[in-house]
């Protein structure tokens, strides 16, 4: 089985844009600023087996991505800037939560962590630009049922 990355990620994108609260949303980490309103980003983070989770004849793994929202410094009001981009992780956080399976793509959303770090999320800041934006990046760890096989 190979690992169909394209449409994992395109289902991951949708579930942002479905939301509504996204200005864009990129398949890729920007290289140049975004504009303004709230842009959400996704791509690959780590990709490894699911220690616990595999079979004798396949290994199942854990491929974890980071999603991340992304809004500039400088937004008005800026007492707004943290419950908006809340708001949008909430609806991510929810989407992810009730399609387990990203429409059967992958076995689940490790949401509690089985398979190592959980469905979470961590604030920061990032310079990207000359511009600087409070972020928010989501690991959204998905776990893939026999993706190589196991040759003795």
């Amino acid at each position: 089985m190979a690992l169909d990355i394209r449409t994992i990620l395109d289902a991951v994108e949708s579930h942002a844009l479905a939301s509504g609260y996204f200005q864009a949303v990129n398949g890729h980490e920007p290289k140049t600023a975004p504009a303004t309103g709230i842009t959400c980003a996704v791509w690959v983070e780590q990709i490894g087996p699911a220690r616990g989770g595999s079979g004798l004849v396949a290994t199942s793994t854990r491929l974890a991505l980071f999603v991340r929202l992304y809004t500039p410094m400088v937004s008005q009001p800026e007492d707004a800037i943290d419950p908006d981009l809340m708001t949008a992780l909430d609806a991510l956080m929810a989407a992810y939560s009730g399609d387990f399976t990203l429409g059967d793509l992958v076995r689940e959303v490790d949401l509690l962590g089985t398979y190592g770090d959980p469905l979470s999320a961590r604030a920061g800041y990032l310079t990207t630009s000359g511009a600087e934006y409070r972020v928010m990046t989501i690991t959204l760890p998905l776990i893939v049922n026999d993706l190589w096989e196991q040759v003795a």
